[in-house]
């Protein structure tokens, strides 16, 4: 996957708040080691009765895993997007789970989207052509319920 010239900053979770990061950076670490058409068979069987996630819900799971996790604020794009769609189900929401590539110059890359835009990506991603998807369960383009996953947490996005 591509590689990141600098880590990406989250402000730290407070401790009691890390648990579920901290578990779906580690079942995410696990899931990426599969083939690419097991781990997309194995993310479509974890989506199935699920709600769709709101953009600022994904978000606010995305920046809690790269809090928590050195490989998913850097070099781990897979199993940031892994981590952040895991994290969503946890609370029975999905979002879309994308990997694709670029040719030239060649990449590949892992994004999560929401509300049909990729969350917290740089305005490069248009580029890549999807190959891998497990959309939302709806097959929507925007949640029907967008509440941050922590009610303490705005829909910031």
């Amino acid at each position: 996957m591509t590689t990141p010239a600098v880590a990406e900053q989250a402000r730290r979770l407070p401790w009691h708040r890390q648990l579920g990061p901290r578990c779906a950076a580690g079942a995410a670490r696990l899931l990426v080691r599969l083939p690419p058409a097991r781990l997309h068979r194995v993310l479509g069987v974890v989506s199935k009765g699920s709600r769709p996630a709101g953009y600022a819900e994904v978000a606010y799971a995305r920046r809690s895993v790269v809090s928590v996790s050195t490989r998913c604020a850097g070099l781990g794009c897979l199993q940031r997007s892994v981590a952040t769609v895991l994290l969503c189900r946890a609370h029975g929401r999905w979002a879309d789970w994308c990997t694709g590539f670029r040719t030239e110059p060649f990449g590949a890359h892992a994004w999560v989207e929401a509300d049909g835009r990729p969350v917290d990506e740089s305005g490069e991603i248009g580029v890549f052509r999807t190959v891998l998807a497990v959309r939302r369960p709806d097959g929507r383009g925007t949640a029907s319920d967008d509440r941050p996953l922590h009610p303490s947490e705005g829909s910031r996005s």
